[in-house]
């Protein structure tokens, strides 16, 4: 099921968020959760890699984390990288932490969970990615630029 989400609240969300906790960090290049959290680096966004494989070292020069508990910041999304069995517990750390935004990556979904997590107050977007979404923007305004 395609999320329905608009593009204008995930252009806000986007634009209002600032700490990001990216579960299923990965120190491999090719990996897209290591491409997406260097993008989001890039972008000025505080990013808390989570991996309890990679607990205690830095990826991509940010300190790994174990869980989303472990995090001594004030959480605005948590973005997933993660099989879709794992969503339940990140959901219910997510709500533990009071996280604003919930986001699951492309093909990942786990609809009980993600039910629970907008019960709970947590904006849900699924089915879409951060650099997917950067694209979009930027193709927006070079189409309004050349109105």
């Amino acid at each position: 099921m395609k999320n329905c989400i608009d593009d204008a609240l995930v252009d806000q969300i986007l634009k209002t968020t600032k700490t990001i906790a990216l579960i299923g960090a990965s120190i491999k290049k090719e990996r897209p959760s290591n491409s997406v959290m260097r993008n989001l680096l890039k972008r000025g966004y505080q990013v808390f890699p989570v991996n309890p494989g990679h607990a205690g070292n830095e990826i991509l020069g940010q300190k790994c984390y174990s869980k989303l508990s472990e995090i001594p910041h004030e959480i605005d999304m948590v973005d997933v990288f993660r099989q879709s069995n794992a969503v339940p517990e990140i959901v219910e750390q997510a709500i533990s932490s009071e996280v604003k935004t919930l986001w699951l990556q492309l093909d990942i979904r786990h609809p009980e969970a993600e039910e629970k997590a907008r019960r709970n107050g947590i904006v849900v977007i699924s089915e879409r990615c951060p650099n997917i979404e950067f694209r979009r923007q930027e193709a927006v305004m070079r189409s309004n630029k050349s109105i």
